[in-house]
């Protein structure tokens, strides 16, 4: 069974910090990249991070680049998004996806997603 599954999010205070991690198993790992979406209450889905399985590279979108970090654990399976100093505007229900591709650019965030995680909350309080 084909699984990704999201942690780490939670309630935190504006300038904090979270990490998230998205837990892959059921599937050729090693052949797809992992992008991190967000959608905010009353807002559509927007494209956060990605990240190449073949090569490593990443992308971010604006509104998070210097905030954030995506980084894999490979041996793990794992794929993780530092989040720091937080804004309120932040607050989301965030997703992680799988994607056939070895590329990491913003075109990634219009691709039909392979798979899906359920997704985590993350709350910022001003």
């Amino acid at each position: 069974e084909v699984q990704l599954v999201e942690s780490g999010g939670g309630l935190v205070q504006a300038g904090g910090s979270l990490r998230l991690s998205c837990a892959a198993s059921g599937f050729t790992y090693e052949n797809y990249g992992i992008a991190w979406f967000r959608q905010a209450p009353g807002k559509e889905r927007e494209g956060v991070s990605c990240i190449s399985r073949s090569d490593g590279m990443t992308y971010y979108a604006n509104s998070v680049k210097g905030r954030f970090t995506i980084s894999s654990d490979n041996a793990k399976n794992t794929v993780y998004l530092q989040m720091n100093n937080l804004k309120p505007e932040d607050t989301a229900v965030y997703y992680c996806a799988a994607y056939r591709s070895p590329i990491a650019t913003i075109e990634v965030f219009y691709y039909d997603m392979d798979y899906w995680g359920k997704g985590t909350l993350v709350t910022v309080s001003s």
